[in-house]
């Protein structure tokens, strides 16, 4: 189908703007299953464990939150909170925050790091944007798809583990457009590495992640929307910890940031196509 389809003009109407580089992606889709492989390799190569930190970093981190808030302290949630202990609520909401900010941290310096190979090689940009964001999601999707063994008293095999699926797969579509506006931006204004960074940083204290929405001034939640995580942390919850499925706010917030992103995208690639290579 991409093959049919004509090149896009500079002046074509940006919601179109995008469609180049879709084609581009699913034809050259052998070459970034390479490339991920390579840049996952890469990010380990001479460690003694080799691929297997990229595993153990994450399951230590939540390993220590059950530990820690479960077992020595033994903290309880309030009663309209999906599951009463701690533990194991932050852990819901931690893992899927840890693969957005390692993912978005990636993706944005993709085409920064990959700069030299992108002056010297007719390449298109968002292949090393989407080799980042795949690699990302080959290590954080099996660890979230083994959170749901680990809950089994929470969810008792409800259906409604087939709703990770679709989470997944929204969440990894919502980090690679982000992420290639992000390192369009980046490549533009170095700073803008400087700001997502900080903002990744504070942005878990404006999302479910470390408290339920319930504990939330009802004025003000509104605010906690403004993190493109809240509505995928929430449909993780309660898929997980009560075993249903996600609310139709889930699909929609996350669906209306996608669109959000994704037109700002295009904008962004039709204006800097001529140029993002001579930033780099």
């Amino acid at each position: 189908m991409c093959e049919a389809v004509p090149a896009i003009q500079s002046d074509s109407f940006f919601s179109m703007a995008l469609l180049d580089d879709a084609c581009a992606l699913w034809r050259a889709r052998a070459l970034v299953a390479v490339m991920t492989r390579r840049e996952i390799s890469a990010r380990y190569a001479g460690a003694a464990g080799g691929i297997a930190w990229a595993y153990v970093q994450p399951l230590l981190t939540v390993a220590a939150y059950f530990l820690v808030f479960d077992v020595v302290f033994a903290m309880r949630l309030g009663e309209n909170a999906p599951t009463h202990r701690v533990g194991a609520y932050l852990i819901v909401g931690s893992l899927p925050w840890m693969a957005f900010c390692d993912t978005i941290g990636r993706t944005m310096n993709s085409l920064l790091d990959a700069g030299s190979v992108l002056q010297k090689n007719a390449l298109p940009p968002v292949l090393f944007v989407a080799r980042s964001a795949l690699a990302s999601s080959m290590v954080y999707a099996p660890l979230i798809l083994l959170l749901a063994v680990g809950y089994i008293p929470s969810h008792h095999f409800s259906i409604a583990l087939l709703a990770l699926l679709p989470l997944l797969a929204l969440q990894l579509m919502l980090c690679l457009v982000l992420g290639y506006l992000l390192a369009i931006l980046a490549a533009a204004l170095r700073d803008t590495v400087q700001v997502v960074g900080f903002l990744l940083s504070v942005g878990i204290f404006l999302s479910p992640v470390l408290f339920p929405m319930t504990l939330f001034p009802a004025a003000w939640r509104w605010v906690l929307y403004l993190n493109p995580m809240t509505p995928l942390v929430l449909g993780y919850q309660n898929v997980l910890l009560q075993g249903a499925w996600p609310e139709w706010t889930t699909w929609a917030g996350a669906g209306a940031w996608w669109l959000v992103a994704t037109a700002l995208l295009a904008l962004a690639v039709r204006r800097s196509r001529e140029q993002l290579v001579d930033w780099l």
